[in-house]
């Protein structure tokens, strides 16, 4: 299996000021460490669910809060487990296939996703008993 870095945060640039607004900006293989192949974004998600709960074969992602919290709990094989706290649209999370990530929202967040392959179905792992074993070997 090819080696991936473990998830980590990614600050994007924050131009502007207060009394204009800010943009934040990434041009391809500037900050996010793969090609973009697929964006997708959700919200009005229910605080009280809890999304994610898989990790993948091969697709990596940046999330990015673009509005509101996203709390995400990371864990590798290894049973490293990380918390991240996105609040503030100019930071990313790098998060790798290896790495099963469970992601709570606050009611007014928007996710922004940024992934590396076209969705498909069958490079989810869904079952973390099934996720240590593929990515401990």
């Amino acid at each position: 299996m090819p080696g991936f870095a473990n998830p980590y945060l990614i600050e994007f640039p924050k131009l502007g000021e207060p009394s204009i607004g800010y943009i934040s900006v990434t041009e391809q293989s500037q900050l996010v460490p793969f090609a973009v192949q697929r964006i997708f974004w959700t919200y009005y998600t229910p605080e009280s669910i809890l999304r994610g709960r898989h990790a993948h074969h091969l697709t990596e992602q940046v999330l990015v809060a673009a509005a509101g919290r996203i709390t995400v709990t990371t864990e590798l094989a290894d049973g490293t487990i990380e918390l991240f706290r996105l609040e503030d649209p100019h930071m990313g999370l790098y998060v790798p296939p290896q790495a099963w990530h469970t992601i709570q929202y606050s009611h007014s967040a928007v996710q922004l996703v940024l992934a590396s392959v076209p969705y498909q179905e069958d490079d989810y792992i869904r079952n973390h008993d099934e996720f240590k074993r593929i990515w401990s070997s």
